[in-house]
C-alpha cells in the first residue's frame, strides 16, 4: 500500500473513530443530564423541594466529574475504543434502574451511578487528539465536544414522550410517563456500545502506552492546568448546571408548561453545544486567547443583564408620600435571547479552552484533558445548589445569573493578568505571538 493510500485509510479511520465517538458521547451526554427536564414531574410525583431536587441534578454532575482525569489518562493507555465502550455499556444499567425508583434515596443513589457516563468527554477527547493531525485538532474536538447538544434532546422529546405514554405500561413492566424515559436511553446506550465496538477501529491509537504514571500526572504541577480548569467550571460546569435547573426556572418564574420550558432550555443548550465545532475553527486561526476574550466577554454582558431583579425605585417625599419609578422586569422572549448569546458565548469558549491543551500539553491530552474536564464537570456539581441557595438567601431568582457573572469575572481578570505579564515580559513585538506555547512556557501562571 502506498504512502497516500495509507494516508486516506489513515484519514478514514481518524473520520470514524470522531463521528461514532461524537454520537455515542452525545447519547451519554443526554442521558447524564435527563433529570433536568424530568425534574418538574420527579417533584411532583415524590413530594421533593427545589432544593433537595438541586441535588438529584447534582450527584449525578458529580460522579460524571470525578472520574474524568483517570479516564483520560487510561484512554491514552489503552485506547478510547474500550474506554468509552465500557462507559456506554456500564451507564445502561443505572439508567434502566432509575425507571424503578420510588424513593428520594434512591434517586439520589441512581443518579448518581447515571452520572458516569459524563466521564465519556475526556475518554473521547483524548481519543480523537490521539487520531486527528494537528491542524485539524481545533475543529475535531470542536465538534466531538458538540455533544454537549445531547443535554437538549431530554429538553425537545421529553415532554412529548411523557405526556404520550402517561399512564401506559409496556411489555408488562416498563412503565409510562417519566419513567419510560430512563429506559429508552438504556437501550440507546447499549445499542451505542455496539456500534463503537465494532464499528471503530481495532488498532486503535494509545500515545500514553507504556509512559509511567508519574511522567503523564507531571504537567498537573503546572499552574496553567489549573487555570485552564477554571476556565472550564465558567464555560461547561455553568452549561451543565444551567441545563439542569432552567426548565425549572421557566416553569417557576415565567408560568409556562414543561414542554415550553424544555423548548426554551433547548434554545440556550443548541448554541452553547453546536458551536464549539466553530470555537475550534477560530481558535485554529485567530488564537485560543482570542476566542476566549470574545468569549467571556460576551459572557459578562449577558449574565451581567440577566442578574438585574425584576423591581422598581421608590421615592419617599417630604409629606410621607411613595412614588414608584423606572419599573424593571423582564419578560420571556429578551431573557430567552439573552439565554441564546450566554449559550453561544459557551459553546464558542469550550472550544477555546481545549484548544490550549494539546499546544501546551501534547501527548498529555489524556491527564491534563482530563484534569480540566474534571474541574469543570465539579463546578457543574456545585453550582446548582450554590444557584438554589443564592436564591433562598437573595430572595431573587435571578440571583443564579449573579454567581454566573462572580465566576465569569474572576476567569476573565485572571487571563489578562496573564496576558499583561506575558506582554511585559516580551513586548513590544509578542502582541501577535501569545498563542506559541514556546512564548509562554517560561511564565506557567
Amino acid at each position: 500500500m502506498s504512502s497516500t493510500e495509507l494516508d486516506r485509510a489513515e484519514l478514514r479511520a481518524a473520520n470514524r473513530v470522531m463521528w461514532i465517538s461524537t454520537i455515542g458521547f452525545t447519547i451519554m451526554f443526554a442521558a447524564w443530564l435527563m433529570f433536568g427536564i424530568l425534574g418538574v414531574k420527579i417533584q411532583e410525583e415524590l413530594g421533593l423541594s427545589k432544593v433537595e431536587f438541586s441535588w438529584i441534578a447534582a450527584v449525578a454532575i458529580l460522579n460524571g466529574s470525578l472520574w474524568r482525569l483517570p479516564a483520560g489518562m487510561i484512554t491514552d493507555r489503552i485506547g478510547g475504543r474500550k474506554v468509552m465502550t465500557y462507559l456506554l455499556a456500564s451507564s445502561a444499567i443505572p439508567a434502566y434502574f432509575v425507571s424503578q425508583a420510588e424513593s428520594y434515596t434512591m434517586l439520589l443513589i441512581l443518579a448518581f451511578l447515571v452520572g458516569f457516563a459524563g466521564n465519556s468527554f475526556t475518554a473521547g477527547t483524548a481519543w480523537n487528539a490521539a487520531w486527528q493531525p494537528r491542524e485539524r485538532q481545533g475543529f475535531a474536538l470542536g465538534l466531538f465536544g458538540a455533544g454537549n447538544v445531547g443535554a437538549s434532546v431530554t429538553k425537545l422529546i421529553g415532554p412529548g414522550i411523557i405526556g404520550a405514554t402517561t399512564g401506559s405500561v409496556y411489555l408488562g413492566f416498563i412503565d409510562g410517563g417519566w419513567r419510560f424515559i430512563p429506559v429508552l436511553y438504556a437501550v440507546l446506550l447499549v445499542l451505542m456500545a455496539l456500534v463503537t465496538w465494532f464499528g471503530t477501529p481495532s488498532q486503535d491509537k494509545m500515545p500514553g502506552h507504556g509512559t509511567p504514571l508519574k511522567v503523564q500526572l507531571a504537567p498537573l504541577g503546572t499552574i496553567r492546568a489549573w487555570r485552564f480548569s477554571l476556565y472550564y467550571v465558567a464555560v461547561f460546569g455553568a452549561y451543565v448546571a444551567l441545563s439542569s435547573v432552567l426548565p425549572t426556572y421557566y416553569v417557576t418564574n415565567f408560568d409556562v408548561s414543561l414542554a415550553t420550558a424544555g423548548f426554551l432550555t433547548a434554545v440556550f443548550i443548541f448554541p452553547a453545544s453546536l458551536l464549539r465545532p466553530l470555537g475550534g475553527w477560530l481558535a485554529d486561526r485567530w488564537g485560543a486567547r482570542r476566542v476566549m476574550y470574545l468569549a467571556f466577554g460576551l459572557m459578562l454582558l449577558t449574565s451581567g443583564i440577566l442578574m438585574m431583579p425584576d423591581g422598581y425605585i421608590v421615592i419617599t417625599h417630604p409629606d410621607g408620600s411613595t412614588t414608584e419609578h423606572l419599573r424593571y422586569a423582564m419578560g420571556v422572549v429578551p431573557f430567552t435571547i439573552l439565554l441564546f448569546l450566554l449559550g453561544s458565548a459557551m459553546g464558542i469558549g469550550k472550544a477555546g479552552v481545549y484548544k490550549h491543551i494539546p499546544e501546551y500539553f501534547p501527548g498529555r491530552v489524556g491527564s491534563v484533558g482530563g484534569l480540566v474536564g474534571m474541574l469543570g464537570g465539579l463546578g457543574g456539581f456545585f453550582l446548582p445548589p450554590m444557584f438554589a441557595y443564592a436564591e433562598l438567601w437573595s430572595g431573587f431568582p435571578t440571583a443564579t445569573f449573579f454567581v454566573m457573572f462572580l465566576l465569569t469575572l474572576v476567569c476573565a481578570v485572571w487571563m489578562h493578568i496573564v496576558v499583561l505579564r506575558l506582554l511585559r515580559e516580551h513586548a513590544p513585538g509578542v502582541s501577535g505571538k501569545l498563542e506559541d506555547p514556546r512564548l509562554t512556557q517560561p511564565a506557567p501562571a
